[in-house]
């Protein structure tokens, strides 16, 4: 029997279909592999770990996270709330933790999965943090990691929360990079606004910034915004609570990752080795702008297996390389 033209097409649509169904199931056990063990595989990655799904909250534009009451107030007028996680999580090291435990200091909340990062703190507080970075190409190997590039603030002296627009790879979207305001994680609720899709080579830019009068050292509503410049998509947490923080700890650039078994799964560095996060500016409580900011570069990644030599420089902008 002699396969025609369209008979060859048709195999040739199932072999494809058959080879990425493969590599599929051959880039879930490779992140099966990777996870830590102790972890149940129906827990989540997040930016702050493993997370159970009853756990985190997705927010729609005009729903608002209030202190006060301990609730999320949806558009449409319902409160819900936000009641402590009935599950532990865990970090990316596989330790578990308590919904009412306190949060390690350093680094803030999630152990290793934090690689490097560059900060600034106050003895006072910031009333806002603008960063500039473009979406890199995507990894050329697929391990089932995630791969989180992000700024922030969060409050030094009493870990509670973090508030942060984060790029990220294979998170919300499969294979692909997303965008979306995070603020977590009280009662052990990680909260997430509505995500988006963004491509290899948009402009983002990423602010938090407080929305009460100059002076204001613990400011009740903040804005948490990334937006893409190319596309025009964007996520945004507006008026959402800082949980009686003084945010007095900035992060002008951090790369979290899950799940890397080798340096290519994390994404080709730019030209100057790794990711550049740029046009950094970062006010005072006083809305005053801090002139020249003394980033400092944090590497964790001592004794992790890949080493692929990170580190971070510092010339007119915060670079992590890799």
């Amino acid at each position: 029997m002699v396969c025609s033209a369209s008979c060859v097409k048709l195999l040739k649509s199932i072999a494809l279909t058959l080879l990425v169904a493969g590599l599929t199931v051959a880039q879930a056990l490779a992140a099966a592999a990777l996870r830590p063990a102790v972890v149940p595989q129906d827990f989540v990655v997040t930016p702050f770990g493993y997370y159970h799904p009853s756990c985190i909250n997705h927010l729609a534009k005009g729903d608002v996270l209030r202190q006060d009451i301990k609730a999320i107030e949806r558009a449409n007028g319902i409160t819900q709330n936000i009641e402590l996680c009935a599950y532990p999580h865990y970090l990316a090291d596989g330790q578990k933790v308590m919904a009412d435990a306190p949060a390690p200091k350093d680094p803030p909340n999630i152990s290793h999965a934090w690689i490097e990062y560059a900060s600034i703190t106050t003895t006072g507080a910031y009333g806002q943090i603008y960063t500039e970075w473009e979406v890199p190409p995507s990894p050329t190997s697929n391990d089932g990691q995630t791969v989180y590039l992000f700024n922030g603030m969060e409050d030094s002296n009493d870990v509670v929360t973090i508030i942060q627009p984060v790029l990220g790879w294979n998170s919300d979207y499969s294979a692909a990079w997303s965008i979306a305001a995070w603020n977590c994680c009280v009662n052990g609720q990680v909260n997430e606004a509505t995500p988006a899709h963004t491509n290899p080579g948009d402009h983002l830019e990423g602010y938090v910034f407080m929305n009460c009068v100059k002076g204001t050292r613990v400011c009740s509503s903040w804005d948490i915004v990334i937006v893409d410049e190319e596309s025009g998509a964007f996520s945004e947490l507006l008026d959402t609570s800082n949980y009686s923080q003084q945010f007095n700890w900035a992060f002008g650039g951090v790369l979290e990752v899950y799940n890397i078994a080798q340096c290519t799964d994390y994404p080709p560095p730019d030209y100057a080795g790794g990711i550049g996060f740029h046009n950094e500016s970062v006010l005072n409580a006083q809305f005053a702008v801090v002139s020249n900011p003394a980033w400092t570069v944090t590497n964790l990644a001592s004794g992790l297996t890949p080493q692929c030599s990170y580190g971070g420089s510092l010339p007119k902008q915060v670079t992590l390389t890799y």
